[in-house]
């Protein structure tokens, strides 16, 4: 049996915005990691990932389908849409001997793709952030609130947004933003 078959999504069967202004879909499985270690970590992981680790706060790399997210000054969200299982063990063997954590949150984490010219007013219905693109641009991560829901909120292009969430949270994230899409076509 595959990992896809083998797992559920927690928003398989929901229905999500679908509109002219912002349209929403469930990701499908990925391998996420959560890396942990100071700044000698940074070259060989680098290096092992094919991409620059990102040090600067709430900036992000990506190459392919992988990516890694700046959450502190020494923690990074990994994620791999590409159902390559093999890479974490080129990375743990490329971090030997440098002092890190690196932790599976593959299971315990769900992403959402959020699309369209209405994206960033739909997630402004719970985010306390601003969203604008010259406030909230291309490439910037953080993790911040949706309503009550720890989220990790990733603007991948000027009308594309990445939510990931653990995934207990994941159908509350998905009716948050069903009803800001259905209050935002509403006018």
């Amino acid at each position: 049996m595959t990992r896809e078959a083998a797992r559920r999504g927690p928003l398989d069967g929901r229905a999500l915005p679908q509109s002219d202004r912002v349209s929403a879909r469930a990701l499908g499985p990925a391998t996420r990691f959560i890396l942990r270690g100071g700044a000698d970590v940074v070259a060989p992981a680098s290096a092992a990932l094919g991409l620059a680790l990102p040090t600067k706060p709430l900036t992000s790399a990506s190459a392919g389908p992988r990516a890694a997210l700046w959450l502190g000054p020494d923690e990074w969200l990994l994620i791999d849409d590409s159902g390559d299982e093999g890479w974490p063990a080129g990375l743990a063997a490329a971090l030997a001997g440098v002092f890190h954590a690196l932790v599976d949150v593959s299971h315990r984490q769900s992403g959402l793709e959020l699309t369209g010219p209405g994206a960033a007013r739909a997630l402004g219905a719970g985010v306390p952030l601003d969203l604008d693109i010259e406030a909230f641009p291309v490439g910037m991560a953080t993790r911040t609130l949706l309503i009550k829901a720890e989220i990790t909120l990733w603007r991948v292009e000027a009308e594309r947004f990445r939510v990931e969430t653990t995934r207990s949270f994941a159908p509350y994230v998905a009716a948050v933003l069903t009803t800001a899409a259905r209050d935002l076509a509403q006018g």
